[in-house]
Parts: structure tokens; C-alpha cells; sequence
């Protein structure tokens, strides 16, 4: 079970406050458990927490508008690498989950979370289109007494400025028939360490009743931190992703001086990280990936202009970031040229299609731009991806490169360079240095590789 700290001095915090009629029967199902908790989008975020709401003994039903996703769910079969079949089929065979794609049955559930994606648009201004049409069609099956808890990144005043007004369209009203609350995502998808029971999860919500009924919910699942209110939770986790994104902007950014200077970066992060205290390690790479740090950091920025403000942080380490896959196609070209090739004719095998080491995910990946760019300039591309065998994605269409489903020997040889992108585990890359003509590494992935070292090149 979870339990509700403060913010600042970690003791729970009292209610003090006299709860509508609606709160107080919702709470009343939250402490025997017999609410019924939903969650709309079964993606990375939106699974765990169907996964974490039966673990602690709820019944959970969950909404996609992907049919085959519900279908393989309620056939016991996972679509997310690393929570596997045998995990799911406990999720179903329990009894207590069911999943569907008819938004009607939002109103058996007492509570609904909204784990949906918050992408930019071609303009980099942010596109709310998933979560307006999932709550304007949930509007019509509102009833009192419910919770809806939006956790999908966004810029701050998003729940009440966007939610709210659609909500109480309905006649109902947030704080007195429903309630509203924002609780950030703190997914790490493929990482064993974090998990609910350890990630303390932000919450504020719009009014004293919807912070009550949301904090004993999601009290029984997390670790709950309260903050004073959406607007708050919301800057928290662009904070935290605006944090990252401008540390790996910086080391990019002194990994591409380094190369004029004859400096191996990754030999001074690693020196630097011995340093006990004042220094945290950020690495370099082709790119930023996944949902967060490339996109959310735009949404604080485009909000940031109705206050005449220009956030110029920010915008200076999305325009380190955005530009590395073109710094790692440029880095190709020349390690081509050394060799005596040019880029255009020549075939390389790309090595990781992922947004990172040991996953699945491929959302925002930059070797989906790399791989575009190199296509451009008339490179024959192959991928291999022990986590990515085959690459899907409605946004992107497919990818002008074959996919390899064994890495060989001969698949090595015959490519004119090879390129790691994503550094997972479960490659050999003594093998890889061993059969390439030429490696070109941009994650370090080669570190403990002691023979034919001439044959990499960092980029």
C-alpha cells in the first residue's frame, strides 16, 4: 500500500475540509476497494498502472482505441517487450481486469486515469488532440462520483484550462458531482530498479475535495507527494524533463568540441563522475528519444510566450539536440572518406533502432532521423535490433532500411561501415569490431573492446 507524504517535511497531511456527498462515497469505495479504477491508453504508461492498480487488489478496466492491443490483452499476450506474457496472463486470469475500446463503459469505472500521448505538431506547438477527443467523448458517459486523473505530460494550466471547461460542459461540477486531479507519469520503461512501490508520484489537483479523493486513491498505489496544484505538478515534471534535456544538450555540445580538440569525452565524463558530490553524469548520443525530453520541454516554452517570456535555455538545448543526428551523419560521411568511400552508394548496418539500451520503444528514437538523413544522401541501410525485430509506427510509415534478423558475420563484412545507435546489452560488440570494416560508435558502446580498436571511430 502506498501512503500520502508532504512535500516538504514527509508527514501525512490532514483533510481538512468537509467533503461533498460524492467524495465522500467515492472515498468510502477507494477504502474496500471496490471502486473500480480505469485507465484510458494501454502504452507504457497507461499498462504499469493497470499492472500496479491489480497488484494492490482494485479491479481495473482499461480503454484503447487500438482494438489489437485489447484483443492480446484479453488473450493473456504482452505488446510491450518487457512485461512479459506470464505477467499479463495473471492480469487476466485473476479475474478483476477487462479491456476494451468502448468508451461507454467509462461509466463503470469510479476512477480514470488518462495515460495518452501529448506529441508536438509540425509547428512545435503542443497537440492535445488525444486527450480533448478521449475526455469530450467520456463527457457523455460522466457521472458523479467519479475521479479523472490526467498523468500525460503537458504545459501548466492543461487540466483546468483544457479538462475542466469540457468536463463541467456535462452540467457537472469538478469539486462537487466529479473530480479532477494531475499526477505526472515517472515511467522508465525497461529499468528493474524503478518501479511503483519505489518512484514517488507528484500530485496536485484543482480543488481541496479532488486533492482528497485522488491522494487516498492514488495513496494506495504510490507513495504520493502533494503539491499545492495542477499548474504545480505539471511544471514539476517539465522541470525534471527540461533538467535532462539541457544536461545532455551540454555534454553534446562539449562532446562535439572535444572531437576538434582530440578529447575523448566519454574518458572526462567518467573522471568527472568520480567527483563525490556537485556532479552528475550526463553521455552523449546521436540524439534525444522517447516521449519526454524531446518533446515536453517545448510545451513549457510555448506557454512561456503568453507571459512574454522566452526561455532561452531551453530552446538553446533543443537546437543542440535536434541538430546531433545531422552531426552523426556529417561524423559518417567523414569516416567514409578516410576509408576511401563516399556515403552516397555505401551500405551501412545500423545497429539499434531503439530509443535506448534494452528496450522496445522506439517513440522519438533519433535513429529514425539518422536513418532518413543517410537514406537522403543515398546510403543503402540494413538494421539490426534484438528488441525492435520489426519496425511499426503510424507516424514515421516504414523505414527505407531492411531489417536483419541475425546479426552475422557476413551481414558485418559486407556492410561498409557499421553504426551503433542504440547501445543494448545483448550485442556482441567484440564480434561486431571483430568482422566490420569499419565501426562508427555513438554511445560508447565499444569501450571494452581491446582488439581492432583502429576500426572505430566515436562520433
Amino acid at each position: 500500500m502506498g501512503k500520502l507524504m508532504a512535500a516538504t517535511n514527509g508527514k501525512p497531511k490532514a483533510a481538512k475540509t468537509r467533503l461533498p456527498a460524492a467524495a465522500q462515497e467515492l472515498l468510502r469505495k477507494i477504502e474496500t476497494k471496490q471502486a473500480v479504477c480505469g485507465v484510458v491508453g494501454l502504452g507504457y504508461v497507461g499498462l504499469p498502472l493497470i499492472l500496479n492498480i491489480d497488484e494492490n487488489g482494485f479491479r481495473s478496466l482499461g480503454f484503447d482505441i487500438d482494438q489489437v492491443k485489447v484483443e492480446k490483452l484479453l488473450a493473456g499476450q504482452s505488446y510491450i517487450e518487457h512485461f512479459p506474457d506470464a505477467m499479463i496472463r495473471r492480469l487476466v486470469e485473476n479475474g478483476r481486469f477487462s479491456a476494451t475500446s468502448d468508451f461507454s463503459r467509462t461509466a463503470e469505472a469510479d476512477t480514470i486515469s488518462i495515460c495518452l500521448p501529448t506529441p508536438l505538431d509540425r509547428n512545435r506547438q503542443p497537440d492535445l488532440t488525444a486527450i480533448r477527443n478521449s475526455m469530450e467523448e467520456m463527457t457523455i458517459y460522466l457521472r458523479p462520483g467519479q475521479l479523472i486523473l490526467l498523468e500525460s505530460t503537458t504545459y501548466p494550466g492543461t487540466t483546468e484550462e483544457v479538462l475542466r471547461p469540457i468536463i463541467e460542459r456535462s452540467g457537472l461540477t469538478v469539486g462537487e458531482d466529479v473530480f479532477l486531479a494531475y499526477s505526472p507519469e515517472r515511467e522508465d520503461p525497461g529499468n528493474p530498479k524503478y518501479g511503483a512501490a519505489n518512484i514517488p508520484k507528484v500530485l496536485g489537483a484543482v480543488t481541496p475535495a479532488c486533492h482528497a479523493v485522488a491522494a487516498a486513491y492514488y495513496g494506495r498505489l504510490f507513495n504520493v507527494v502533494p503539491v499545492s496544484s495542477c499548474r504545480a505538478a505539471e511544471m514539476t515534471k517539465l522541470l525534471e524533463n527540461i533538467y535532462r534535456c539541457v544536461n545532455i544538450a551540454l555534454v553534446n555540445e562539449l562532446k562535439l568540441l572535444s572531437e576538434r580538440m582530440g578529447i575523448n569525452i566519454w574518458e572526462v565524463i567518467d573522471a568527472a563522475a568520480t567527483k563525490p558530490f556537485g556532479f552528475q553524469p550526463f553521455y552523449p548520443g546521436p540524439g534525444l528519444g522517447g516521449h519526454c525530453i524531446p518533446i515536453d520541454p517545448f510545451y513549457l516554452s510555448w506557454k512561456a510566450l503568453e507571459y512574454d517570456f522566452s526561455t532561452r535555455f531551453i530552446d538553446l538545448a533543443g537546437e543542440i539536440n535536434t541538430r546531433m543526428p545531422y552531426e552523426v551523419v556529417q561524423s559518417a560521411d567523414r569516416a567514409l572518406e578516410e576509408h576511401g568511400k563516399t556515403l552516397k552508394g555505401a551500405r551501412i548496418l545500423v545497429l539499434g533502432v531503439a530509443y535506448k539500451k534494452n528496450v522496445d520503444d522506439i517513440r522519438e528514437s533519433p535513429a529514425l532521423k539518422v536513418i532518413h538523413l543517410l537514406k537522403d544522401r543515398g546510403a543503402a541501410i540494413a538494421y539490426f535490433d534484438p528488441h525492435v525485430p520489426f519496425f511499426r509506427s503510424e507516424r514515421h510509415g516504414e523505414l527505407p532500411a531492411q531489417s536483419l534478423k541475425a546479426l552475422t558475420p557476413n551481414a558485418l563484412r559486407e556492410a561498409d561501415a557499421v553504426l551503433i545507435l542504440t547501445d543494448h546489452d545483448d550485442v556482441d560488440y567484440d564480434k561486431v569490431v571483430r568482422h566490420a570494416q569499419l565501426v562508427i560508435d555513438t554511445r560508447n558502446a565499444t569501450k571494452g573492446v581491446q582488439r581492432n580498436r583502429e576500426k572505430i571511430v566515436q562520433a
